[in-house]
């Protein structure tokens, strides 16, 4: 890696940079393809614009209201807010997009190392467009922020070294520029700095303090506030705190040394890739678990007395483990809650091991015939390729994701727990509680899963087994809304409508953006018979997700009870807008139509009741009574015998 001239070589032509941008946009589609068609994955929607968001006045509140978002990330969430403006809730155009901005990065890697001359350019461009450890970084729409804020990185970069050759103000407004819009879109760019001052090293062999490091003073400072707060954000606001993260310097040490070997280990055998990785236990009075910091210290003082001959060992590494530094282990990040390692944590790092082993390979091919070297080189990428087609069809969908996680990791309790929130949006209730129990005996402290087993059991019709459960997740978590909400429907099921209450106003209490316990308090304020508060809760519920079907509907039925029905209507008909193919809202409709008198409209809803589930009998009474009322005897006289047929207790007067 030691370059030929202490100044940095012509850029490639931009056509040819074009050409490569062209091309590698092809591989990865082809690598991705797989997962392009997936759906969204776990928190996603934290990251892609929430509803309240969507306006130029949400626009206003993710750059200048803390919490608006899941992270500050105000450039990654105004690009989220462009791309809703585009193609709404379609997981294409974000699949597409981070496609697009991994080839990009990929191109401007290939150009960066053009220009520090460091040979095999295109070789470590492709290794890192194909390599199957960025598949989650690419294939996992929340982490645009690695693909974008790699983007803004490498041309931050690309536009120091320019300013390096000439000085010019400009050019050192435009890196500065681009670099704070990479720390805005994630804080671990905050490392360009000090990549910037090692590539500085190994070009010259010597740091000038008046050309290379005061310049970079203020990114320095920067980098540092922006660190700093991000670490205060992960503590206090998301959640990075408390024993789970309760690691004395000396531990918090010896991860590091684990964390370095397992990033370089999955980048050299890319193998058992997984989403959740099953968690460590360090312990510093065992010699084994000191290991790797040992190899780790052997490992930099050979590098440190082998760049007496070559620098180019020894600045990879330094490049390596420095951008790694914030994953470390000596930061909380809220992702070691249930594991100290994950694929996206270095993305960016991986770039100084592919920039060495694009020039590694090509020295060691260097001997062998011109067609034969191209055609070995060209073997590797296409391998790795193939690995990440393989690796990108676990993203389809979050069961796939969640079930190759527990195939690959048994112990994930946060992929179980994960998995029956995705079984249960399937219908696959019985299923879903299984591995909340497996969860739970994972990790019996875990609320998060109590209170979805107590969800879960109440949709299966047992409530009083879902209270112990709920009431335990609450005694774990006293402010949990959702549980709050969840024990509040229990209660409800077990007819306890006046203790059900206070649940959902204490959810709403901790949790005032919450439609679902606004339909759900409007629910059981209208059954006891309060049904303007019930209504205004409706309302609410509607404001809040104004594609809430569910909550349309509570709302019209709720006006109808009131002998409201002409206000009730254009409710009932946004609600069967939202979900044409829902029982409960053809059948309410058309109940309702059939009470106003309105009995050929009323007809056609419960006959498209009926059609929906043949065996649902309040429909096929309720299309008999109708039918008798409009003379058409022989008619009612049918669905009147195929509702008793399915459910008996429908027997009274017609």
């Amino acid at each position: 890696m030691k370059p030929t001239s202490p100044r940095p070589a012509p850029a490639p032509r931009a056509w040819s940079a074009g050409w490569l941008w062209a091309a590698l946009v092809l591989l990865c589609l082809a690598a991705y393809w797989p997962a392009l068609g997936g759906g969204f994955l776990w928190d996603d929607d934290g990251h892609v614009t929430r509803r309240e968001l969507r306006s130029l006045g949400g626009l206003f509140r993710i750059w200048f209201e803390i919490g608006a978002t899941q992270q500050y990330y105000p450039v990654l969430h105004s690009a989220f807010w462009l791309e809703h403006l585009v193609w709404g809730d379609s997981p294409l155009g974000y699949h597409l997009l981070n496609v697009l901005l991994h080839a990009t990065a990929a191109t401007q890697f290939a150009v960066l190392l053009r220009r520090l001359a460091v040979p095999g350019a295109v070789l470590a461009a492709l290794l890192f467009a194909l390599h199957p450890v960025c598949v989650e970084s690419v294939a996992w729409i929340s982490e645009q922020k690695n693909t974008l804020s790699a983007v803004l990185y490498l041309a931050a970069a690309l536009a120091w070294l320019r300013f390096d050759t000439d000085r010019r103000p400009r050019a050192y407004a435009l890196a500065t520029g681009l670099f704070v819009f990479a720390l805005l879109t994630k804080t671990v760019t905050a490392t360009l700095p000090a990549a910037l001052l090692v590539i500085a090293w190994w070009r010259r062999g010597r740091l000038d303090a008046r050309r290379d490091v005061v310049p970079l003073l203020p990114w320095f400072a920067v980098a540092t506030a922006a660190g700093l707060f991000t670490a205060h954000f992960e503590r206090t606001l998301i959640g990075a705190s408390g024993e789970a993260f309760a690691l004395g310097f000396l531990e918090r040490l010896l991860l590091a040394g684990r964390v370095f070997w397992f990033y370089l280990g999955s980048l050299a055998w890319p193998v058992q890739l997984m989403f959740i990785y099953p968690r460590w236990t360090i312990d510093a009075s065992s010699f084994a678990h000191w290991l790797p910091l040992l190899a780790g210290i052997v490992l930099l003082a050979a590098l440190v007395w082998w760049s007496r001959r070559a620098r180019g060992l020894l600045a990879a590494g330094l490049l390596f483990a420095g951008t790694l530094f914030p994953v470390l282990g000596f930061f909380n990040v809220y992702p070691f809650l249930f594991s100290y390692v994950a694929d996206h944590f270095q993305y960016l790092a991986s770039l100084a091991v592919f920039a060495l082993a694009g020039a590694g390979l090509l020295q060691v091919t260097a001997s062998l015939p011109r067609l034969g070297r191209k055609a070995g080189l060209a073997l590797l990428p296409l391998g790795l390729g193939v690995i990440t087609w393989l690796q990108a069809q676990m993203y389809h969908n979050e069961i796939a994701l969640y079930e190759t996680t527990l195939a690959r990791n048994p112990s994930a309790w946060m992929a179980h727990n994960n998995l029956a929130l995705a079984l249960t949006r399937a219908g696959r209730v019985d299923e879903a509680v299984t591995h909340l129990q497996a969860a739970l005996r994972l990790r019996p402290d875990y609320a998060q899963a109590e209170s979805n087993l107590g969800d879960n059991l109440t949709r299966l019709g047992r409530p009083a087994e879902a209270i112990p459960h709920l009431e335990r997740a609450l005694r774990l978590q006293p402010a949990f809304a959702d549980a709050h909400n969840n024990l509040g429907n229990a209660l409800v099921a077990e007819g306890r409508l006046a203790d059900a209450i206070p649940c959902f106003e204490t959810a709403l209490k901790y949790k005032p953006l919450f439609p679902l316990a606004h339909r759900n308090l409007g629910l059981a304020l209208a059954v006891s018979g309060r049904t303007d508060d019930a209504l205004r809760h409706f309302a609410r519920a509607v404001e809040l997700q104004p594609d809430y079907a569910d909550a349309e509907l509570a709302w019209a039925v709720g006006l109808t009870l009131s002998q409201r029905f002409p206000e009730a209507e254009p409710h009932f008909r946004r609600a069967v807008e939202l979900e044409p193919d829902s029982l409960p809202i053809r059948y309410s409709y058309g109940r309702a139509l059939a009470g106003a008198g309105r009995t050929d409209d009323a007809l056609r809803e419960l006959q498209v009741a009926v059609e929906l589930n043949p065996a649902h009998a309040e429909s096929h009474y309720e299309l008999a009574l109708l039918l008798a009322r409009l003379g058409r005897r022989e008619e009612a006289d049918r669905e009147y015998q195929e509702a008793l047929q399915l459910n008996p207790g429908l027997a009274g007067p017609r």
